[in-house]
C-alpha cells in the first residue's frame, strides 16, 4: 500500500480529508507517496499552536535552539543519499544534483545553529547626559513561509533555519507538487528538540491554503518564493494586512559573451547554466547575449555541446538533464517554442518531446537564434530548458541588452577582460553577478535576491536573513 503522510500541527501527526499522489516525472507509474491536503480549519489550528508556543521559543535559551538546529542539519547530512533520492524522484532533478541539495539543507540548518549564538547588538551612548541606549534584535513572531518546487528541500531549509535561529515560529506550506521533501524535514524537526508548535507543516493546494495563510490575523509576516505574479498578489495583501513580506520571484537572466572569452569555458558556462536541473532555476541564463566576433564559433560549439547532453530519468548513471517537473510545465514550454518560431527566431537545436524507457515529461534542450530583445521568448520567463541567443555589436551593446529587462536577479559575463569584468559588476542591475562562473550556483552562507522586478524585501541566506526575521529593538535606560 502506498504511504500516507499527515500534516505536522502542534506537535501532532493530522490526517487530512484528501490525499494526492506525489508521482515522479521521470516515471509517471512511481508513486512516491500520497500527502495529506490541509483546509482552512487545519491552517488556523497550525497558527493557534504557532502563536501558543511563540512566548517560551522566543524569550528562551539560544543554546536549545543551537542544538536542536545542528541536530537537524546533522540528520540531513547523513541521510543525504536518501533524501537526495526522494528529491530526484519527484522533483526530477539528477541524482547528484539531488545529494548536492540535500547536503545544502544539511549545511543551511548547522550555519544557522551558529547564528543562534552570533546575534549581536549595540551598546551607544546618548546624546543625553546619564542615559544608555541598548540595540537589539528580537523575533518578528509567527512566520508563515510558501515555497516552490524547483528547490524542494534547500529553499524550506533556508527559510526555516532562520526563522527557527531567530526566535520566530513557522507555518510553512510547501509547493503541492513536491510535498516529499518538505515532508521529511517537517519529520526530522519533529524529532530535534523543538517544542511543539513551534514549526508546523500544512500541505496543500495554495488556492486554500495560501491563501489562507497570507491572509491570516495569526500571522506576523510572508516569505514566499514563486512567480512574479503570484508574488505580486502576495505583497499587496500582505500590504493591506500590514504584514512584513519577503518575495523572491525568478528572473530572465543575461549571460554575456565577450569576443575575448575563452570559447569552451563560455559554452559550458551557458550550458550549465541554461539547462542543468532543466532550466528550472530562478538563477538559470535563458538570455545568452553574444557579441559579434565570436558569435558564429559560439553557436557552433553550444550545438556541438548540447547535442552530447543526455536527457533521460534523474536516477539513472549518466544522465546529464532529467524531465520537466509536470505535465503543465512541459506544455508551457513546449508553448514558448511555438511563441518563438512564430516571433521569427530560429530553433537551432532541440525543444522536441522526447521518448525514454520510462513515460515521463522528457525534453529536448532548445537553443534559439536570431532574436530580438522585443520577443516574449526574451522577457518573460519561461522556467525550462530554453535559452535564446541575442547578437550584439560589443561590451557596451551587451550591457544595455543585460540590464534591458523587468527582472534583475542573476546575471553573468564570460570575459578576459580585468577592465570589462569590473564595470560588469558594478553597472550590471541584478542583485548577483558572476564572472566566469554559471549565473546558477550560489553560497549558503551569503546573501541570495535580486533587483527591479525579482525581489521584493530583505535579502535571504547568510547573515542577512536577520534583517527579515528579526526587528529591532531600542532600549534607553537612566543610569
Amino acid at each position: 500500500m502506498t504511504k500516507q503522510h499527515e500534516n505536522l500541527i502542534g506537535g501532532e501527526w493530522v490526517a487530512g480529508n484528501a490525499y494526492t499522489k506525489n508521482i515522479s516525472p521521470s516515471n509517471l507509474s512511481d508513486v512516491i507517496g500520497e500527502y495529506a491536503q490541509a483546509d482552512a480549519a487545519q491552517l488556523d489550528a497550525a497558527v493557534q499552536a504557532a502563536r501558543a508556543a511563540f512566548p517560551a521559543w522566543s524569550t528562551g535559551g539560544i543554546q536549545a535552539r543551537h542544538d536542536a538546529l545542528d541536530k537537524i542539519g546533522t540528520e540531513i547530512l547523513a541521510r543525504r543519499e536518501e533524501l537526495g533520492r526522494l528529491l530526484a524522484r519527484e522533483e526530477g532533478k539528477t541524482l547528484a544534483d539531488g545529494i548536492g541539495e540535500a547536503v545544502r539543507a544539511g549545511n543551511i540548518f548547522k550555519f544557522f545553529a551558529g547564528e543562534c549564538l552570533r546575534l549581536a547588538g549595540e551598546t551607544l551612548p546618548s546624546v543625553r547626559p546619564g542615559i544608555g541606549v541598548e540595540v537589539t534584535r528580537e523575533p518578528v513572531g509567527v512566520v508563515g513561509i510558501i515555497t516552490p518546487w524547483n528547490f524542494p528541500i534547500a529553499i524550506p531549509a533556508w527559510k526555516v533555519a532562520p526563522a527557527l535561529a531567530y526566535g520566530n515560529c513557522v507555518v510553512l506550506k510547501p509547493a503541492d507538487l513536491v510535498p516529499g521533501c518538505s515532508w521529511a524535514i517537517a519529520e526530522i524537526i519533529s524529532r530535534s528538540g523543538i517544542p511543539a508548535g513551534v514549526f508546523n507543516l500544512v500541505m496543500g493546494r495554495g488556492s486554500v491554503v495560501g491563501e489562507r495563510l497570507i491572509n491570516h490575523p495569526g500571522i506576523d509576516a510572508i516569505s514566499f518564493t514563486g512567480s512574479q505574479s503570484v508574488g505580486a498578489r502576495v505583497a499587496q495583501a500582505c500590504a493591506q494586512n500590514l504584514k512584513k513580506v519577503q518575495l523572491e520571484m525568478g528572473g530572465k537572466n543575461p549571460q554575456v559573451v565577450l569576443d575575448d572569452a575563452d570559447l569552451k569555458q563560455a559554452v559550458e558556462i551557458c550550458v550549465q547554466s541554461a539547462f542543468f536541473q532543466t532550466g528550472q532555476r530562478c538563477t538559470a541564463s535563458s538570455r545568452l547575449i553574444v557579441t559579434d566576433g565570436i558569435y558564429t564559433k559560439f553557436i557552433e560549439a553550444m550545438k556541438e555541446r548540447m547535442a552530447a547532453l543526455k536527457v533521460d530519468d534523474a536516477l539513472k548513471a549518466g544522465t546529464d538533464i532529467g524531465p520537466v517537473s509536470s505535465q503543465s510545465q512541459l506544455e508551457q514550454d513546449m508553448s514558448y517554442i511555438e511563441i518563438g518560431q512564430s516571433e521569427g527566431a530560429t530553433l537551432v537545436i532541440g525543444g522536441d518531446r522526447l521518448k525514454r524507457e520510462t513515460e515521463g515529461f522528457y525534453m529536448a534542450p532548445a537553443l534559439f537564434t536570431d532574436t530580438t530583445a522585443a520577443m516574449r521568448i526574451n522577457r518573460e520567463e519561461i522556467f525550462g530548458p530554453v535559452a535564446s541567443v541575442i547578437r550584439v555589436k560589443d561590451y557596451e551593446a551587451a550591457l544595455a541588452a543585460a540590464n534591458d529587462t523587468t527582472f534583475g536577479l542573476s546575471a553573468g559575463i564570460a570575459t578576459t577582460s580585468l577592465k570589462h569584468a569590473a564595470h560588469f559588476k558594478r553597472h550590471c542591475q541584478s542583485g548577483m553577478v558572476m564572472v566566469n562562473l554559471p549565473t546558477a550556483g550560489v553560497d549558503y552562507h551569503v546573501p541570495f535576491g535580486g533587483r527591479k522586478g525579482s525581489s521584493y524585501g530583505p535579502r535571504e541566506q547568510g547573515r542577512y536573513a536577520q534583517e527579515f526575521f528579526t526587528t529591532v529593538k531600542t532600549a534607553y535606560t537612566l543610569a
